[in-house]
């Protein structure tokens, strides 16, 4: 995967159009970009500033382990709606003769991210910089980027497309991050994995393909792992008899009676889950907030462990070495590590106890997801806005406050259309824009407004 493909400054005859700046090179960032510039006349240019990854990566598909998979079909991973058979003939392409029900890994789909822009660079509307974006401000004319590297552009417009908060390294160097590069651990010794979903199941999986003999332990609030995927056909659900404003339980409730129907006609739960899914982001919108709240401390990592399946390629090892011994699961939360000298070891509550138990480990790697508090974990970029008044924390503090056009809202609650945020970025107002068909629907939503904001008279 190559970032040369673009150039560093922009074609003379583009100079002078519209021009958006996306911050954030990953899934997200791409498929703006690829909505923007597809249409050859949208008289746009657009420039990507990316400082971390490779084009199009971002963390989801930076891995380089083949035994990481996308947990989505082939079938629902084209970056266009209305061309759902654009990925697969990418891969084919490439030789690759996957089918629609393949799932194929990650890096693989780092790849076709990377490609998909290189045919729409050749106009000139495109360019990308390899620099990291510090402070926005606003202009008379829009906003200005200001790079690490001194760089200031100008723009009509920027988008946040900077992923999830990620966490600190540990400054003591006791705990590893789930995407922090590092020495594989004692072959022999323990590994405790905090958190048991899809950036565990990797974990453990270059861990069991590398020969790892030692125990494998994971340590979450309930010891669920995720539902594996299998053959089904999403249930017909339309909008009207979606319970949009209802409490949480009766939303619940709900669900339990579509997975009821999917069921009596020959389906499974999965059926249900799938139909509802074009209807969760307005799900969320219309909640009130107290069941928002509600939702996220009882239900969300029961809807995540059946919301974000695994390929059954991936079950299979993690199953055989949980029936194996080579894995365990404890249901508690993680308290805290220390060392005493060589003897590193991870401290834990039992879930509905006050006891701390410890148990002696060579690695502690921490997959606690993507909720991290967004202002203790913000970027310098982040931590800008919230300074200068220019975005907050949402109620809920699970990112930045972002209206429904995606705008982001200053600190007296006014949206302002020249800061935008998409993917991961905006999931305070729209939960569910974490997969790629999610956030595949938002950038051809966010290119269309934003072509008709600085395009039509």
């Amino acid at each position: 995967m190559k970032i040369d493909i673009l150039a560093d400054t922009p074609a003379p005859h583009a100079a002078h159009l519209p021009h958006v700046v996306i911050i954030g090179g990953g899934a997200s960032g791409v498929l703006l970009a690829a909505h923007l510039l597809r249409d050859p006349d949208a008289p746009l240019r657009v420039t990507v500033i990316e400082g971390r990854h490779m084009l199009g990566c971002g963390v989801a598909y930076s891995t380089s382990d083949p035994g990481h998979l996308l947990n989505t079909r082939v079938a629902n991973m084209s970056a266009f709606p209305d061309d759902p058979d654009h990925f697969r003939r990418w891969l084919a392409a490439r030789g690759d003769q996957a089918t629609g029900a393949c799932f194929v890994s990650r890096a693989t789909y780092g790849a076709y991210m990377t490609d998909l822009l290189a045919p729409l660079s050749a106009d000139g509307r495109l360019r990308c910089l390899r620099a990291t974006c510090t402070r926005l401000a606003t202009t008379r004319t829009g906003v200005a980027a200001h790079l690490d590297d001194g760089q200031i552009i100008p723009a009509s417009v920027a988008v946040l497309a900077t992923g999830h908060a990620l966490p600190d390294a540990d400054p003591e160097g006791l705990i590893h991050g789930a995407w922090q590069a590092a020495p594989p651990p004692p072959s022999g010794g323990r590994v405790v994995i905090i958190g048991s979903g899809l950036s565990m199941i990797d974990q453990a999986i270059s861990l069991l393909s590398q020969g790892h003999r030692g125990e494998i332990v994971t340590i979450s609030r309930r010891a669920q792992l995720p539902r594996i995927h299998a053959p089904g056909t999403a249930l017909p659900v339309s909008r009207a008899e979606v319970p949009l404003g209802a409490p949480v339980s009766f939303i619940m409730s709900w669900l339990r009676a579509l997975v009821a129907r999917a069921e009596a006609q020959g389906g499974t739960w999965r059926d249900a889950v799938d139909g509802i899914r074009p209807h969760l982001s307005a799900l969320w919108r219309a909640m009130p907030r107290a069941d928002r709240a509600r939702f996220l401390r009882h239900a969300a990592p029961w809807w995540e462990v059946h919301r974000h399946r695994l390929p059954p390629e991936s079950a299979a090892p993690i199953n055989l070495a949980l029936k194996t011994g080579r894995m365990r699961q404890l249901a508690g939360s993680f308290t805290g590590a220390s060392r005493d000298g060589a003897i590193l070891q991870a401290h834990w509550r039992p879930r509905g106890t006050d006891r701390v138990l410890s148990l002696t480990t060579s690695r502690i790697i921490d997959c606690r997801g993507i909720r991290r508090d967004p202002e203790t974990h913000a970027t310098p970029l982040v931590a800008d806005l919230l300074a200068t008044g220019r975005g907050r924390i949402d109620p809920l503090r699970l990112g930045l406050d972002i209206a429904p056009d995606c705008a982001v809202i200053d600190a007296q609650g006014r949206p302002d259309p020249r800061i935008r945020a998409i993917g991961p970025a905006s999931r305070a107002a729209f939960w569910e824009i974490t997969a790629i068909p999610d956030i595949r629907e938002q950038a051809q939503s966010l290119a269309r407004d934003l072509t008709r904001q600085f395009v039509e008279p």
